[in-house]
């Protein structure tokens, strides 16, 4: 896939989201939130869902956690233009509660696609209900900080999955903030690893992303 053909994919995801009313979230939003980010990123964040802030703007992230989320990029030397933001339900759960089976379901094909579209070697979980997708019967405090295979079946093809706390957790708790930002600090080391992986896979492997971390950096 060409980088236009991706960015034109994603697009059409993205208006799909926008006008869906695949489940009740659809019936309380201001604004669903697709996801952004850089059409040939070799790593994709994704999170739980959309709080007020998001949904008031219709763009991931852009509240306390996503400012927490951009510190965590920061110390990687990332910037979130270089990623892949997205959350595995796309429309604001009332009152934040947590989203419900039936709506993480309900949103499932547009983030499969996505996974599809953008071809991630790396997709980092920001949260137990992220995770969960990916590593089904998994508690996040025992899988913070570590990586294993995405089973293809999710859209993710070859890639590797790293799990972290969700940033809004770090808001909350000074030990989990210490954690997150450890955490992080292994996500180059898991992006090496999902590259090296992906050079013995049979699916393609997309471009390396300008700007993210290096091999003989």
């Amino acid at each position: 896939m060409t980088p236009d053909e991706r960015r034109a994919a994603l697009d059409v995801i993205a208006a799909e989201v926008r006008t869906c009313r695949r489940c009740r979230l659809a019936e309380g939003r201001t604004n669903a939130v697709p996801g952004e980010g850089h059409p040939e990123t070799e790593v994709l964040f994704v999170g739980e869902g959309p709080g007020q802030t998001e949904d008031r703007q219709g763009r991931p992230f852009v509240g306390r956690a996503g400012q927490f989320l951009v510190r965590l990029l920061a110390s990687l030397g990332w910037r979130r233009e270089e990623v892949f933001i997205t959350n595995v339900v796309k429309c604001r759960p009332p009152d934040n509660r947590d989203p419900l089976p039936d709506e993480i379901e309900a949103c499932e094909p547009y983030l499969r696609r996505q996974l599809e579209t953008l071809e991630p070697a790396l997709v980092v979980t920001l949260g137990r209900f992220s995770m969960a997708r990916f590593r089904p019967g998994a508690r996040i405090s025992q899988v913070h900080g570590s990586h294993t295979p995405a089973d293809p079946a999710t859209g993710a093809g070859a890639a590797l999955v790293y799990s972290l706390y969700h940033p809004a957790a770090a808001l909350r708790s000074l030990e989990v903030e210490r954690q997150s930002l450890d955490d992080a600090a292994g996500i180059p080391a898991a992006l090496l690893a999902a590259r090296a992986r992906r050079e013995t896979a049979t699916v393609p492997a997309a471009p390396t992303t300008p700007g993210l971390f290096q091999a003989d950096a």
